[in-house]
């Protein structure tokens, strides 16, 4: 029994199929709080204050002058968090507006070929967001530069609502600190859209957080979090939840554990349904109708890192990275079911190495799960050395596709392709239950 989480996701992902076939929209999206000039409310100054908060250059040439100087801020960081005075939750608030509709020169940036707005983009938007946020709540008014380095650790979940996004209205962002560990940050974000004369939710997005000191070597303490409230206390609880699930699915992770016995019958019997009954051999493997062998739904890419792409803290903007793992993991989603899908969830994103500028960046999509018109799509990516030959694995991306109709099912060949079997049916078993 799908879950009424699953079942609004699910109602979003049909909006917008049939959105991208019913054309523009006829009404104005222009909403009356999006006021021109205000740099603390407009998405194309979160970076620049951003940068204002720790001293970064705009330009790539002194970017590396601006960077060594923060190492003298050092000595200005807490030596526990008890050093550290407790903020509130509304002490990180924020609301950034993307005014699509207001200001149509902004538009070009955000739009696809089809007229609809470029999820890729959104995810930048986000991950800036949530940065900002995170500084908001460990700012120090007697500091004129913050000494903590504050990166995006991982992208706990971005679930996808009912209403789709309009090239043409204004969007709106809110979003705060829900929950603190000694130098972690849970930040929450809600996105909603401007029309027909009120705002409505778009998609709600959970990002984790880490501070580090300012040379981005070691982990630093960051401010408690003191709950004001029930509803504050509920969110300190939804966040102590939330890491005690990611501490369980760590541990269960198929790269530590074997397969539960549910799961090893479900890949031994993918297995019998693949065998050649004429020739009763474990080698001879036969591709049953309507599927297709996971070696055959993928689809690679490769990016030079340039220094256009930089984050305020001169190595790859994890954004940007997203945004590339989105656009590549949808292309394959949308060979493999034949028609342009739409997206339900983005689930798990993790980042394990920062991305140095002029790395050559590997991308690998998988499709590695299907259930009826849903595609999962597992996007990897490595950094490149070409004089030393070496890869080292930088992100993983998980992410939740919806078809307008059934698509076909997707069979490992080999022991590896059945772990990411398994792992592409949890992640999809996550956000069908949740």
């Amino acid at each position: 029994m799908l879950s009424p989480r699953f079942l609004l996701l699910r109602s979003a992902a049909s909006l917008t199929t049939r959105s991208l076939c019913a054309g523009g929209v006829s009404k104005p999206g222009r909403a009356p709080d999006m006021v021109e000039g205000n740099p603390l409310l407009h998405v194309s100054n979160v970076r620049n204050r951003l940068r204002e908060i720790v001293g970064a250059s705009t330009n790539w040439s002194d970017h590396q002058q601006a960077m060594t100087e923060r190492v003298s801020l050092s000595s200005m960081l807490a030596k526990s968090q008890n050093d550290l005075p407790a903020k509130k939750m509304k002490d990180s608030e924020l609301e950034v507006h993307l005014p699509l509709g207001s200001e149509p020169q902004l538009r070009e940036k955000y739009l696809t070929f089809h007229n609809t707005v470029r999820f890729g983009r959104i995810l930048e938007d986000l991950d800036s967001l949530a940065v900002l946020i995170s500084y908001s709540h460990t700012h120090n008014p007697a500091l004129k530069r913050s000494p903590l380095s504050i990166v995006t650790a991982l992208v706990d979940k971005i679930d996808m609502r009912q209403h789709i996004i309009y090239p043409d209205c204004d969007i709106k962002f809110t979003g705060q600190v829900t929950w603190v560990g000694k130098t972690s940050i849970e930040a929450k974000m809600h996105m909603s859209q401007y029309r027909d004369g009120a705002y409505a939710p778009v998609l709600d997005a959970t990002f984790v957080m880490v501070a580090r000191d300012p040379e981005n070597k070691r982990a630093a303490f960051v401010n408690p979090l003191k709950p004001e409230g029930p509803e504050d206390e509920k969110l300190l609880q939804e966040g102590e939840a939330n890491k005690s699930r990611r501490v369980e699915l760590s541990t269960a992770s198929l790269l530590k554990v074997a397969p539960t016995d549910e799961e090893r019958k479900i890949v031994h019997s993918l297995f019998l349904n693949t065998l050649d009954t004429k020739t009763v051999s474990f080698r001879s493997r036969v591709l049953p109708p309507n599927s297709v062998w996971m070696e055959d739904a993928k689809l690679k890419g490769l990016e030079i890192c340039h220094p256009q792409e930089r984050n305020i803290f001169n190595r790859i903007f994890g954004g940007f990275l997203m945004r590339k793992a989105y656009e590549l993991g949808w292309a394959n989603a949308c060979s493999f079911g034949g028609c342009r899908p739409s997206l339900v969830a983005v689930d798990d994103i993790l980042f394990q190495k920062p991305v140095e500028i002029g790395s050559l960046l590997l991308l690998s999509s998988q499709v590695c799960y299907t259930q009826g018109k849903y595609i999962q799509v597992r996007v990897h990516s490595e950094v490149f050395d070409p004089l030393s030959r070496q890869h080292n694995t930088t992100n993983v991306f998980h992410f939740t596709f919806a078809s307008d109709r059934d698509v076909p099912n997707i069979i490992p060949n080999t022991y590896g392709e059945s772990m990411l079997y398994l792992d592409g049916k949890r992640h999809f078993n996550q956000t069908v239950e949740h």
